[in-house]
């Protein structure tokens, strides 16, 4: 496995946490904020007080009324003000604390764009449509840009004056994939690393059913159709 270590975290780093009625998740995902961390949790019409836990639990709540996982990850960037942002789902699946050498490699200037490849703990952490929609895509993704990555999680890190400045546009499931397709375009170094992946807590609006992994598959099929943007 390839497992990056740090010794303490990074400082000025916000971390984007797009959230939809996350209330029983919060506790666990916000103490495990590195210390010294801004948490952004992007509140994207929840209606289980999911904001109100996260003001308690001491993050800034940002509000994005659009519905959608790019609408939500969006906001949270222009929102960010610090040099090095990161993201990770709300949901308890992953640990953000997993993200410190992510950001620490962003910052020594080693990597461009960081990213967390997802291995479940145990077995329907991962639910086997979800991994067969990933694989899919992972191989359209590399026919597309020649990466050689192996998923396409939530979990990652970036600056955030490079990221708003490649024009990311999909306000639905496509955002993650838009960012990576995008970074490649422009010629950024992207990794990935090993993370462990846990089962979430609640259903998953995305990828909880067969449905809703087809439109996800749909919406990146889609940003995997766009012309490559030219190097400037």
């Amino acid at each position: 496995m390839n497992v990056v270590t740090t010794s303490s975290p990074p400082p000025g780093v916000d971390v984007v946490l797009p959230c939809l009625n996350e209330a029983g998740a919060l506790p666990w995902v916000l103490a495990r904020v590195p210390a010294g961390w801004r948490a952004l949790v992007v509140d994207n019409g929840s209606t289980d007080g999911s904001a109100d836990v996260a003001r308690s639990l001491g993050a800034t709540v940002v509000r994005e009324e659009r519905r959608g996982f790019g609408a939500a990850c969006h906001a949270g960037l222009l929102a960010a003000t610090a040099d090095v942002v990161c993201f990770c789902d709300c949901d308890a699946s992953l640990d953000p604390g997993r993200l410190v050498p992510f950001a620490e490699e962003v910052r020594a200037g080693r990597a461009d764009l960081v990213l967390g490849r997802r291995r479940p703990l145990t077995p329907g952490a991962w639910p086997v449509h979800a991994r067969a929609g990933n694989l899919a895509l992972t191989r359209l993704l590399r026919r597309r840009t020649g990466l050689r990555l192996h998923d396409l999680g939530p979990l990652r890190a970036a600056r955030r004056e490079p990221l708003l400045a490649l024009g990311l546009t999909d306000r639905r499931s496509g955002y993650p994939l838009q960012m990576v397709v995008r970074a490649a375009d422009a010629g950024w170094r992207v990794t990935e690393h090993d993370v462990p992946y846990l089962p979430r807590t609640g259903a998953s609006k995305v990828t909880g059913t067969w449905r809703g992994t087809w439109q996800a598959v749909r919406d990146m099929s889609a940003v995997l159709k766009e012309p490559p943007l030219l190097r400037t």
